[in-house]
């Protein structure tokens, strides 16, 4: 098993990011790798509640992952365990911690995913919110 790793500020303050991260709407408008649009959003953010997630990629392909919160602290940390719907792109499931920390010019973002299957694995894994957090910070910029 495997993980990554990814810190990333961006300008808004952690209350919005924390928004953008749990609720459909906010999922809605960063999720995915690329421009491509998601599909699909559903989330009950709260230790239980479920999220489900679907999305379209440049290569034409729809993506679905799916899980449950198992830790909702607003605004500062969410952590859920992860599926690939299919189990495709992972056989396995993952979990995925992700801290929020105010700084001067915003947020920063301290988010790993762990228990990937392997090196392959955790390097699309990297690529994937790579591009959806460029998405993120993009959205969030927009509301302040």
């Amino acid at each position: 098993m495997t993980s990554l790793t990814i810190v990333r500020r961006v300008r808004a303050r952690p209350s919005i990011v924390f928004e953008a991260m749990t609720t459909a709407e906010g999922i809605a408008q960063w999720w995915g790798p690329d421009a491509m649009p998601v599909l699909l959003a559903q989330a009950d953010p709260r230790p239980g509640g479920r999220y489900r997630v679907r999305f379209l990629t440049a290569d034409g392909l729809e993506h679905e992952s799916s899980g449950e919160f198992l830790e909702v602290t607003p605004p500062t940390k969410i952590v859920m365990n992860w599926r690939w719907t299919g189990g495709v792109e992972d056989p396995g499931e993952s979990r995925v911690e992700i801290l929020l920390r105010a700084v001067a010019e915003g947020t920063e973002i301290t988010f790993t995913h762990a228990l990937l299957h392997d090196e392959e694995s955790r390097r699309s894994h990297e690529a994937g919110w790579m591009g959806a957090f460029d998405k993120l910070e993009t959205y969030v910029a927009g509301i302040g």
